[in-house]
């Protein structure tokens, strides 16, 4: 894992660390024979969201391929996906598969999202049911994944207790789990393994 945060900002060192990391990716895909590997690219691809790294994004999602790898795509803000001609050449032609999480807040621009992608009426349909009829006595959430324009549905994700609270990025979820670690010499395990039972006993 490269976290690379502190340098997002500046303009020349971001996109060079960001080719160097994926180039240090490629070269050790190359090495693991027989393993699966897979990139994961969050927000970072941005800094190659423009039109002379084209090329290299659709070399290096070609290549993850004849590697037994896979390449993902991370993004928050669909504005990104929709003002970048580059992404759409590079990373969604060569993408079989796409997951959506809920996209209420982008109905009105939906129709662009559903050009870019490829997605028909009825993936659409699907994509804009998410989260509207959750069974209110469950803790879940939905997401819609679609194969290749060949297989696609809404999928309910649930987790345990222990793993809601392991990956919550709620503040307050987070302050509470801390302060209980605390109490408990820094033992974060332990901390959410009681307020998970807690929960459980309240429901």
């Amino acid at each position: 894992v490269f976290e690379i945060d502190s340098i997002k900002e500046n303009r020349e060192l971001f996109p060079v660390v960001t080719i160097i990391i994926m180039e240090a990716f490629i070269n050790k895909m190359r090495r693991l024979k027989g393993v699966r590997k897979q990139l994961i690219v969050e927000e970072a691809w941005k800094a190659l969201s423009s039109a002379n790294m084209a090329e290299y994004l659709r070399y290096m999602y070609k290549t993850v391929r004849k590697y037994y790898g896979e390449a993902i795509v991370v993004t928050q803000e669909v504005d990104d996906i929709i003002s970048s001609p580059v992404v759409k050449e590079s990373i969604i032609n060569n993408s079989d598969c796409k997951i959506l999480l809920d996209q209420r807040k982008y109905m009105n621009k939906f129709d662009q999202i559903q050009a870019l992608l490829g997605l028909t009426e009825k993936e659409k349909g699907q994509i804009l049911s998410i989260n509207m009829a959750n069974n209110p006595s469950r803790l879940y959430k939905e997401v819609w994944i679609g194969l290749g324009g060949t297989q696609s549905a809404v999928y309910a994700t649930e987790v345990s207790a222990e793993e809601y609270l392991a990956y919550t990025t709620e503040e307050t979820e987070k302050v509470e789990v801390y302060r209980l670690a605390e109490k408990l010499g820094g033992d974060i395990e332990a901390a959410i393994r009681q307020l998970a039972e807690k929960r459980r006993t309240k429901s």
